[in-house]
């Protein structure tokens, strides 16, 4: 299939799929006129990335684990990749330690903006 359909039946624009392909996520074939072709796979293959980088994966990590990750989009199956789990378990680490920075940023701006908002008691300025 050439890039325009598979950008319609996954939903994913043509630059998109064309930056997934740069990145060494999607690996088509030429076309003796150079059109991209796409295999009937890369439709369930171009779910995957999207589910991971929904995760917060960023793309170099998904170029490690795509080739583990099979089956339908919506009930992905990872298997195949020793030390897989690590490195996604290290990913949600991070992930939960910003998470608490943020939380810890959030506490700061409510008290500035209780501060802000409360009304002004006292001498001349």
């Amino acid at each position: 299939m050439l890039i325009g359909e598979l950008a319609m039946r996954t939903r994913v624009s043509r630059r998109l799929l064309r930056y997934y392909e740069e990145q060494g996520l999607l690996e088509p074939t030429r076309q003796a006129n150079g059109y991209r072709e796409y295999a009937e796979a890369d439709v369930a293959k171009v779910g995957h990335i999207r589910n991971l980088l929904a995760a917060g994966l960023p793309t170099a990590m998904i170029a490690g684990v795509l080739e583990c990750v099979h089956g339908d989009p919506a009930a992905p199956v990872l298997s195949g990749c020793p030390g897989m789990v690590g490195g996604l378990q290290a990913e949600r680490d991070r992930v939960t330690a910003e998470l608490g920075r943020l939380s810890m940023s959030q506490r700061a701006l409510d008290v500035l903006l209780e501060a802000a908002q409360a009304p002004f008691v006292g001498g001349t300025a």
